[in-house]
């Protein structure tokens, strides 16, 4: 068994700051690339920001020079540190990650529950 278990959403007002976390557990044998998405309603999923193994990080136009994506390896736990918020900003946030598990000799495609950040103006 795998899973990921997200933690740090809430409300917020405009200007704010939050950080979400996700901690991956069970029969893990290596964690490759993980990322955050989130989805506002009536809108589409998107990608937020990404963070492979080796520490290197992507994130969309839209929270580029707010939003930080970090990855604790010891804990396997991914953060999004989330800044100067905004309303736009509201969305439920799920996190993603790649996870060989220890009883098959590839990688599957792993989501938390996911988080709502709610942010006011």
């Amino acid at each position: 068994q795998v899973q990921l278990v997200e933690s740090g959403g809430g409300l917020v007002q405009a200007g704010g700051s939050l950080r979400l976390s996700c901690a991956a557990s069970g029969s893990i044998f290596s964690i490759n690339a993980m990322g955050w998405y989130r989805q506002a309603p009536g809108k589409q999923r998107e990608l937020v920001a990404t963070i492979t193994s080796g520490g290197s990080t992507n994130y969309a136009d839209s929270v580029k020079g707010r939003f930080t994506i970090s990855r604790d390896n010891a804990k396997n736990t991914v953060y999004l540190q989330m800044n100067s918020l905004k309303p736009e900003d509201t969305a439920v946030y799920y996190c993603n990650a790649d996870i060989q598990p220890t009883w098959y000799n590839r990688g599957y495609d792993y989501w938390g529950q996911g988080t709502q950040v709610t942010v006011s103006s």
